[in-house]
């Protein structure tokens, strides 16, 4: 079982920055993937960023080169920094995980955290 609890949405100016925060509450941190996703009104949820547990990273074309997926062990957290944002960028963020070893995957979800970027 993994909780996950994100925070540090809001109001943003175009090529502004944000940082998410994402808290696992899980024994097992070091087993688990974690991802941030993003879903636009009228629009399918999309993966942006992902971070194995070894810290290897993965981005969408879209955000490559402004937004930076890191995690900290000790602390069983994932962030998301986000740079030069723009009005495309508006969504409600999701953190995400599922633990390596199990078959099939099941993601955890947060409760999502909304932002807009506009001026």
């Amino acid at each position: 079982q993994v909780q996950l609890v994100e925070s540090g949405g809001g109001l943003v100016q175009p090529g502004g920055s944000l940082r998410l925060s994402c808290a696992a509450s899980t024994g097992i941190f070091g087993f688990i993937v974690m991802e941030w996703y993003r879903q636009a009104p009228g629009k399918l949820r999309e993966v942006v960023a992902t971070v194995t547990p070894g810290s290897s990273t993965t981005y969408a074309d879209s955000v490559k080169g402004r937004f930076t997926i890191s995690r900290d062990n000790s602390k069983s957290t994932v962030y998301l920094r986000m740079n030069s944002l723009q009005p495309d960028d508006t969504a409600v963020y999701y953190c995400s995980a599922y633990d390596l070893r199990a078959k099939p995957r099941y993601n955890y979800w947060g409760q999502g955290t909304q932002v807009t970027v506009s001026s």
